[in-house]
């Protein structure tokens, strides 16, 4: 990914962050170890009402997962961020987060007064953390993107959890369309079959990029995106 760094930084397994994304800038995550899941939340951070919407994302786009060339839209038909390459080729949009209930059952109740920072974290817990800081609550959380994991499902709707999705060091970048709250927390797939308690860490780079232009791949990867494009760019002029 091309263009100037403004920062890095480390996503430690089982933590989570927050920070803003600003238009015409990139943010590239890189799934340090492989089999890496990082839930991650979308706001327009100038009006936080706005917010990713998995259901217009996914049916305006005739798909179930998002890869290369797919864009995150909001829930007021613009666009948030775009996937301008990966080299996962799956990120899952319809399974959701973990809880204390479902992470308790699968790994064992183990919190900090017993094991400090390895206490078994789960990613519920951590958005709802991240979301205060910025005067948000439970009213406030939604679907999510499960940024490096697959899930596929069978006739009758049975969802099966997929290993060895995303190797070490495969990475997404995302172009954001507009300023953006991310909130993001590393904490295995809700339906990860392995017994072991394992989240995975990941590094994060921000850079500088330039406006999606008249051809952009994701503008142009469907009729619907042009016009999600073009009702985002209109709050800018």
């Amino acid at each position: 990914m091309s263009g100037e760094i403004i920062w890095d930084d480390l996503i430690v397994a089982g933590s989570h962050s927050s920070f803003v994304m600003k238009r015409n800038t990139a943010l590239r995550i890189t799934d340090l170890d492989g089999d890496g899941n990082l839930v991650t939340l979308f706001y327009n951070n100038d009006n936080r009402l706005e917010r990713y919407n998995m259901a217009d994302t996914l049916k305006a786009q005739h798909t179930v997962f998002l890869s290369k060339g797919n864009v995150c839209y909001s829930d007021m038909g613009r666009i948030i961020c775009s996937i301008v390459d990966s080299s996962c080729g799956w990120h899952d949009t319809i399974s959701g987060m973990s809880n204390a209930k479902t992470v308790g059952s699968k790994y064992g109740i183990l919190n900090y007064q017993e094991a400090r920072n390895d206490m078994h974290h789960n990613a519920h817990d951590g958005a709802l953390i991240e979301l205060s800081k910025w005067g948000l609550g439970k009213q406030d959380l939604l679907a999510n993107v499960n940024f490096f994991s697959k899930v596929t499902a069978d006739d009758f709707g049975n969802l099966s959890f997929v290993s060895g999705n995303s190797q070490p060091g495969d990475f997404v970048d995302l172009r954001f369309e507009m300023n953006t709250l991310v909130v993001v927390v590393s904490s295995q797939h809700v339906l990860d079959p392995s017994s072991l308690y394992l989240p995975k860490p990941f590094a994060l780079s921000a850079r500088n990029i330039s406006t999606a232009g008249p051809y952009d791949f994701c503008r142009k990867s469907c009729p619907e995106n042009e016009r999600g494009f073009y009702n985002t760019e209109l709050i800018f002029r």
